[in-house]
């Protein structure tokens, strides 16, 4: 299995997330306040898996390989997902930093979390489109079956030093925001070993 595979795979639960933070604003417009337990999941979900997991991997992995096959960083696509990923932990921690305030229907807090989940969602979205179409496809084309074989490797090594029981935890949290805004997981995703990231969902 490729590791654009993996992170492809990986892309799937993060967007059921991202769907479930679209449900959970759009309830928190009508209600006029931010139901913060299913919030602070999410951002403990994106900071966790979308950022810690998935984007550890990119980041400490895929972009130096494909940067020593020629790819440059400055003005090259490495270097655009490495602003988008920075551009994505703002928008988590913006989200993290109103969520309280938000609760109890302070409305310029809830303005502020809305604002920055919905630029999340926007974001995140772009990036994983570029990374699907066009990235993981150049990475694919240019890696040689050593990188690929390395770069798995090292995907491992990044799981094996998550927190015991994060893994399922987070697939938890996934499951749980999307029962309970109705949105439907993945069926089949691409795994590497027992406890990786995107290890398949049940319900």
């Amino acid at each position: 299995m490729k590791p654009t595979e993996i992170l492809s795979s990986e892309h799937r639960v993060i967007e059921q997330v991202l769907d479930c933070l679209e449900a959970m604003v759009s309830q928190a417009k009508s209600a006029g306040r931010l139901d913060p337990a299913p919030a602070k999941d999410a951002v403990t979900f994106f900071r966790n898996f979308a950022d810690r997991c998935h984007h550890g991997k990119e980041e400490a992995h895929l972009f130096p390989a494909l940067e020593a096959n020629g790819f440059p960083r400055e003005g090259g696509p490495t270097g655009v997902m490495l602003r988008e990923h920075e551009q994505g932990r703002a928008h988590v921690r913006g989200m993290d930093e109103n969520i309280e305030a938000a609760a109890v229907g302070d409305a310029p807090a809830l303005e502020r979390f809305i604002d920055h989940a919905e630029g999340y969602v926007r974001v995140l979205r772009e990036h994983i489109y570029k990374e699907d179409h066009i990235l993981f496809q150049l990475a694919d084309r240019t890696l040689s079956e050593a990188d690929q074989q390395a770069l798995s490797a090292a995907f491992e090594e990044v799981e094996a030093e998550m927190d015991a029981g994060m893994h399922e935890s987070l697939l938890k949290i996934a499951n749980d925001l999307s029962k309970r805004y109705g949105v439907t997981a993945p069926t089949k995703l691409n795994v590497v070993g027992q406890f990786h990231c995107g290890h398949r969902q049940e319900g």
